[in-house]
């Protein structure tokens, strides 16, 4: 009699949380601990990762698939016991709920980086990109679906494979490519606009096709289903574009710039996220569908939107999204790839998927008449793959309609195309490179002084703008010269977060007026107090966006100086005034950024010390009343400084104090010898007097200018004489005076890049509400004193709160 099968058992389900060791239970067998141990393991291993494809400038998404992959049977999941430890069966429900509901939050998130607006304001040139970018690479993945149903895809329900490859072969990843533009600093050019614009269109258009390809993978034996499923989709959708817009504006408009989000408008906002993938869930198209189209709904202006991104996306992104990654590699088998044919058939894939965008993108941007280089670099970076990607082909595997051998190949491609995006975009395409603008006006300082002046002011927070405001102000010369041309820089940092994407949406009108084709609704301060002031002044104030990360922000400044030909870069200084009037460290990694600029600057370069000039207002050009006091020792630097000060004595409300210190002559040559400094040539005083002199000409028809002459013996006397001077409302010095005056004034000062007299008025001895503008004169070769000043400074960084 033949023994009955032993019937098949289903294991427990894993309970929440054990009793702990000491009671015997191992906490792996738990769902609470076991999940834990497997985020700590994904974070660890994705973030190590990022950092080794740092210095190769890979965006982050590759490290985390790549991570993944390691984590799944493809390379660490070959050993059954760390497989069935780490990653038993019975744990996948949960890694896979949270995987999704990771996803489902970030997806939002993307959809919040999707400016439906810009995508109706999108050229004809960027549609046609986009369309060709999806078309071409689409019926190119319909027929390698034919080479791969007809070898290892046999079985596969036809019509839904055919879908699903043209999907994946077509999409774009818009956060990727994104992120890839703003570190190789592209998103101001034009290639990088173009890429952005087709990009969103593309975005748009793969969700689209996904909708249409999960509706027809659905295990419905009639055709009417996958119809019905389509219609419902498209009503959730009309329906929420109906009701979602009127409502998320009244909850914006309720949200003013400076204050806080009211909590409940944010939960209601991530209830409605939740019930959005509900509801698409059980329509059909997966839950990721709603989650993304009510972000895409949500209004971009105002605080509401980055109020929901502070919320979601730290712990969105950096916790629970790196699972699904995992999820994706537990999925990924590469050892499934076996063979000549598997591996001709990964070289077909990755060569239809790239010639059809690569191609197909150069081809209609030749055709727009755009030049080679940008025609090639536009299909190289529209071929980027990243995590929408994945999440098509987990949903192709989860419906069956992508088999492992099949799916392995398409997540292998998917990495390959996005790995070479950043190695083949830096070796084909360098804007800064190919132009090396040319110009004559690099200093304030100049034969003809009626030409106009343009100034580059760098601020980081609104805190820097009343006081750039009011120096723009008082720097705006008499309406008989051409005037003053100011480019107001926002330097915003490119953090790791994906949402630094939204940054995007202000760069779309870099270098144009705030208020320019009605098209800027946007409230915030920054706006309001340059628009206002070029309303009531004569000043042509241009705003721009400088987006990158810390240590490369210097990249951007100079650049644009350069494009922008300006003769003065004006930085903010790395330190606040406290309200005891102290100065304490606003970001140490801002230091960085003045430095870099002061050795690399291809004009002059002014570094601001606010301590309020003219109050936390624009003072009206009728009300200014500025005592602009000079401290004039000698040298490029402070002739410069020199020039500036006579400009802004052209206007009404300024009253100029240049005060020259010179050696007691008793003293020059005698026992008390200064040591003179290496700048200290001879040479140059011929020039000093010859501004001083035109100077004395100037007080002769301007009353409103003064001139002193001081003698000091040692600097114990020029201390106290600068402090006879406080009263001013700004100093004006150079940052590397020369003469035998400074020379015996410390050089290892706490900030070289303010110079020996910059760090005698911000030091906590000397009482004065006065701001302070320290400048640097453009020269081909910077003397070895101002060179050995920022080197030695970078070595001496240490607390620097005074």
């Amino acid at each position: 009699m033949a023994t009955p099968a032993a019937p098949l058992t289903c294991p427990k389900p894993m309970k929440a949380t054990s009793n702990g060791v000491f009671q015997g239970d191992d906490p792996l067998d738990y769902a609470l601990p076991l999940a834990i141990v497997q985020i700590c393991l994904v974070l660890v291993l994705t973030r190590v990762l990022a950092y080794i494809l740092r210095p190769l400038r890979q965006p982050r998404v590759v490290a985390e698939i790549i991570g993944g992959i390691l984590l799944g049977p493809s390379a660490l999941g070959r050993s059954e016991k760390y497989l069935h430890t780490i990653f038993p069966p019975k744990s996948l429900t949960v890694l896979d709920t949270l995987a999704n509901f990771g996803l489902l939050f970030f997806l939002f998130l993307v959809g919040l980086e999707l400016d439906p607006k810009s995508l109706r304001r999108t050229g004809k040139k960027a549609l046609c990109i986009a369309i060709a970018g999806i078309s071409v690479p689409f019926v190119l993945g319909i027929g390698t679906s034919f080479a791969l149903r007809a070898t290892i895809s046999q079985g596969v329900n036809q019509g839904p494979f055919l879908v699903f490859m043209g999907v994946a072969l077509s999409i774009t990843a818009f956060p990727v490519l994104a992120r890839i533009l703003a570190e190789l600093k592209l998103l101001t050019t034009d290639v990088g606009r173009m890429a952005m614009s087709a990009a969103a269109v593309n975005d748009v258009a793969a969700w689209i096709l996904l909708a249409l390809a999960i509706a027809l993978s659905g295990n419905g034996s009639s055709p009417f289903i996958s119809l019905w499923v389509l219609l419902s989709g498209a009503g959730f959708v009309l329906l929420c574009i109906l009701i979602g817009p009127p409502i998320f504006t009244w909850m914006a408009k309720r949200c003013s710039d400076g204050e806080h989000v009211d909590e409940i408008y944010v939960c209601g906002t991530l209830a409605a996220v939740l019930a959005a993938g509900f509801v698409t869930d059980s329509i059909g198209i997966h839950a990721l569908f709603g989650a993304f189209v009510l972000g895409v709904l949500v209004p971009k202006e105002g605080p509401f939107a980055g109020a929901l991104v502070e919320k979601v996306e730290d712990l969105v992104s950096g916790l629970f999204l790196p699972l699904y990654f995992v999820s994706s590699g537990l999925k990924t088998n590469v050892a499934t790839i076996q063979g000549a044919q598997s591996w001709g058939l990964l070289a077909l894939v990755i060569f239809t998927s790239c010639f059809g965008k690569i191609v197909g993108t150069i081809v209609v941007s030749l055709l727009c008449k755009m030049p080679v280089q940008e025609a090639l670099t536009l299909g190289f970076l529209m071929n980027t793959k990243g995590l929408v990607e994945l999440i098509v082909l987990n949903i192709g595997k989860d419906r069956g309609v992508l088999n492992d051998q099949t799916f392995a190949i398409m997540v292998l491609m998917a990495l390959f195309t996005t790995f070479i995006t950043t190695p083949i975009v830096i070796s084909i395409y360098r804007p800064a490179k190919l132009a090396v603008t040319k110009y004559k006006h690099r200093t304030i300082e100049r034969k003809d002084t009626s030409k106009q002046v343009r100034i580059l002011s760098c601020f980081y927070s609104t805190r820097n703008i009343p006081t750039l405001i009011n120096l723009i102000e008082v720097s705006r010369g008499t309406a008989k010269k051409e005037g003053l041309r100011v480019y107001a820089m926002h330097l915003m940092e490119l953090s790791e977060r994906s949402s630094a994407i939204l940054m995007v949406h202000k760069v779309k009108r870099n270098g144009l007026p705030f208020w320019n084709k009605g098209e800027v609704s946007d409230s915030n301060q920054v706006v309001v107090a340059f628009e206002t002031f070029e309303h009531l002044s004569k000043v042509s104030i241009r705003p721009t966006t400088a987006i990158s990360p810390m240590n490369s922000m210097h990249e951007d400044i100079i650049t644009s100086a350069e494009n922008k030909r300006v003769a003065m870069i004006i930085l903010p200084f790395h330190k606040h005034q406290r309200l005891d009037g102290h100065f304490e460290t606003t970001r140490t990694d801002l230091r960085h950024v003045n430095r870099k600029v002061l050795q690399q600057a291809p004009c002059s370069v002014g570094i601001l010390v606010d301590r309020g000039l003219g109050g936390a207002s624009h003072v009206p050009a009728s009300n200014v009343d500025f005592t602009i006091t000079i401290l004039f020792f000698g040298g490029h630097d402070d002739r410069e400084a020199l020039a500036y000060g006579m400009r802004m004595a052209e206007h009404p409300g300024i009253t100029l104090a240049v005060v020259r210190f010179a050696v007691d002559p008793a003293l020059a040559g005698g026992s008390v010898k200064l040591k003179m400094s290496h700048n200290s040539n001879p040479e140059v005083q011929p020039e000093d007097e010859v501004v001083i002199s035109k100077l004395k000409e100037s007080i002769s028809t301007d009353g409103s200018i003064k001139y002193e002459e001081k003698t000091v013996k040692d600097s114990t006397e020029l201390i106290e004489a600068t402090k006879s001077y406080n009263k001013c409302n700004l100093f004006l010095v150079g940052r590397m005076p020369e003469g035998q005056v400074v020379a015996s004034l410390n050089k290892n000062s706490e900030c070289p890049e303010l110079g020996p007299i910059g760090n005698l008025l911000t030091s906590s001895e000397f009482s004065t509400t006065a701001s302070l503008l320290v400048v640097q004169q453009y020269r081909s070769q910077l003397s070895q004193d101002a060179l050995n000043s920022l080197e030695d400074g970078e070595t001496s960084d240490g607390n620097e709160s005074n």
